[in-house]
């Protein structure tokens, strides 16, 4: 019997000496994308017997077939399979999006697109402690110790401050968690997490604390620094937030949050908080993690959880309410007498509904 596995993606950076390689080759996936886009534009300005027809009749095949030979044509030094997932991920673009002019792949100037180079599986091998790809031996700082996973597709990356890194889609022994705790987890400002057992994530507002010499750096125009500035507010976020799922999910097989959309909340005054809070990086994080660890995350509406009392279900007049209500951090219930920590009866209410909806199940559509 086989040991089940999950697909996991790895991501390791490449050493700056292979930048100028890889620039060329990502000037070259900016050219199969825009020679793409070319075609399907100009057919597009034809007459056809019904809207939509190109992006249902004039598949990813067709466009292969159309670019068949640029590889050879032009001299580019990429993989096959990569210029077969540029095209497959145009068509995919153009029938997301609906439209069959999409944007184009910039390589030069202040609106240049980051590097990307996709591939397939097989066309990146590990050799002598070295990623080789189309002919050319890449070195990374191997954190993973990637000699001992078989590699499936993939792509290279680069950020804003042009360094590259290799992800790769791999296999991992699947893993079955031994916890046997349930949380309801509550999102807010003050604590970003607030959890039905007490333990909370205290809001650490990584960009307020480096905003006085982020403003320096734009000021002076240094780019770089600027650059350098936002990538360790990214990253310090990252690793809260990794570090307070990461025990969540190892603590617990059941996990439910509710579904606060920090899209709405970021056009209103709070938009900074909400922004650094980074709760869709939380919710995201949970869920995949849920799955490696064969737990249960479920994301439910969390309307009036924060007014109901979690003891006895009532709604009183002095629960906290809406943004009017934010000052309020504790409260008790006139029916019951219990009280309230404000964002740990939210989330104990949160973890209920959860409840219910594993008892009642998903309605088919």
């Amino acid at each position: 019997m086989t040991e089940k596995a999950n697909l996991k993606t790895l991501k390791v950076r490449i050493k700056d000496k292979h930048k100028p390689t890889l620039e060329r080759m990502a000037f070259e996936v900016n050219q199969v994308w825009n020679v793409a886009n070319e075609i399907t534009t100009h057919f597009s300005h034809l007459p056809v017997p019904e809207v939509g027809w190109l992006r249902t009749n004039f598949s990813a095949f067709d466009l292969q077939k159309d670019l068949k030979g640029i590889k050879a044509e032009r001299g580019f030094i990429l993989h096959s399979t990569t210029v077969q997932e540029v095209i497959a991920a145009h068509h995919k673009a153009r029938r997301q999006f609906k439209t069959d002019q999409l944007r184009w792949r910039v390589s030069g100037g202040a609106r240049r697109s980051l590097g990307w180079i996709p591939f397939k599986s097989g066309a990146a091998k590990w050799k002598s402690g070295q990623i080789y790809f189309a002919g050319h031996y890449f070195k990374v700082w191997d954190s993973y110790g990637l000699s001992q996973f078989a590699f499936r597709s993939g792509s290279f990356s680069q950020d804003a401050r042009g360094r590259w890194y290799f992800n790769i889609v791999v296999e991992v022994a699947q893993t079955t968690s031994s916890a046997i705790g349930q949380v309801g987890v509550d999102l807010g400002l003050k604590e970003v997490a607030t959890c039905s057992n007490g333990l909370k994530l205290e809001s650490k507002q990584f960009y307020r604390e480096l905003e006085t010499k982020l403003g320096m750096a734009q000021r002076a125009r240094k780019k770089d620094r600027v650059k350098a500035i936002h990538a360790q507010i990214k990253n310090r976020r990252l690793n809260h937030l990794h570090q307070f799922t990461t025990r969540l999910v190892k603590e617990n097989t059941l996990i439910v949050v509710g579904n606060v959309s920090s899209s709405k909340l970021a056009k209103t005054k709070m938009a900074k908080s909400v922004l650094d809070a980074g709760w869709h990086t939380l919710k995201t994080q949970l869920d995949y993690k849920s799955k490696a660890m064969q737990a249960v995350f479920l994301e439910v509406n969390e309307s009036y959880t924060t007014q109901t009392c979690s003891c006895c279900g009532c709604i009183s007049p002095n629960s906290p309410k809406g943004r009017a209500g934010l000052g309020i951090r504790e409260w008790s219930c006139p029916e019951c007498g219990a009280l309230h920590d404000r964002d740990v009866n939210a989330a104990r209410n949160i973890l209920a509904l959860g409840h219910e909806r594993l008892a009642g199940g998903i309605l088919a559509l």
